[in-house]
């Protein structure tokens, strides 16, 4: 019933460093850590009694003293073009296709950007930063031909009639954690962590541990593209896929383990070290 009670919550937005630098790419500042150093510093401190993140923007190792308590229902975890005046009508079959050859893709994300120039190594990315509406902004002035955007991000900004196409996982694997939301909390408030496990939901917390396990056996940052997407069995198994490459799109090494739900910790792990033995050296250098 208190999880009910909106009068029960007192709401305090912080702005982390990765809000406030719109300019660079989150590897050029320090990578994922930008969207939480505040935060944990004000639960650990006090101010807050719990934070809300977008998983994927969540460091696979949190600091001392903080839990990841709860993992909300997964949205869509998929990837959607955003699609500018100069772009074609889209087609299913071929969801590239339809942007002009040549032509200018805005992407902060390196693992977009790889797989992107996998297929159509023609087509140039430039950073693109700031919020939604800014980015979907930029696209339509024809600043750039198109973008790419995780479609969980424009259904809860109920802007889902803003993608093109969206992609299917399997062409572009997702970021590990995509479009589940993640509620961290001091590893001391028992009470506090017992009472998010109401809205806990088993499949996140399956899908995330299995792709978050193979993000940490990379110990990948934002520099290096990598992509991790589980899947949950009727049957209790996961299904993962990991991905890494090298940005520029000319080496992509994707590979699928499945295995009980009960070890998908292992699961994740153990594709994590096969991708780290097959890829380059370089790549996860």
């Amino acid at each position: 019933p208190v999880l009910r009670n909106a009068e029960a919550f007192e709401e305090h937005v912080i702005s982390t460093e990765g809000d406030r630098v719109q300019d660079k790419r989150l590897a050029d500042i320090g990578g994922k850590g930008l969207f939480a150093k505040e935060i944990h510093e004000a639960l650990l401190d006090g101010q807050v009694d719990f934070a809300v993140h977008s998983l994927k923007d969540l460091e696979t190792e949190l600091p001392p003293g903080i839990v990841l308590a709860c993992l909300l229902k997964r949205e869509d975890p998929r990837d959607a073009i955003i699609l500018g005046p100069v772009c074609g009508a889209p087609d299913r079959r071929d969801p590239l296709a339809c942007i002009p050859q040549g032509a200018l893709i805005g992407t902060a994300s390196v693992r977009r950007q790889s797989q992107i120039l996998a297929v159509r190594p023609d087509l140039r990315c430039e950073i693109i930063r700031g919020n939604v509406q800014t980015r979907l902004g930029k696209v339509r002035n024809g600043d750039f031909a198109a973008s790419f955007l995780a479609l969980a991000g424009l259904k809860r900004m109920g802007l889902e009639r803003e993608a093109g196409v969206v992609l299917d996982a399997g062409a572009m694997v997702p970021a590990a954690g995509q479009g589940i939301v993640g509620v961290t909390v001091r590893a001391t408030d028992v009470e506090l962590h017992e009472l998010l496990g109401a809205i806990e939901d088993r499949e996140a917390r399956i899908v995330a541990t299995a792709e978050r396990a193979l993000l940490g056996a990379l110990d990948g940052s934002c520099r290096t593209p990598i992509g991790a997407y589980a899947q949950l069995r009727p049957d209790n198994t996961v299904h993962l896929t990991g991905l890494v490459a090298r940005a520029d799109g000319s080496y992509l090494l994707r590979e699928t383990a499945e295995g009980p739900a009960a070890d998908a910790a292992r699961l994740g792990r153990e594709l994590g070290d096969r991708l780290r033995r097959e890829a380059p050296a370089d790549i996860l250098a």
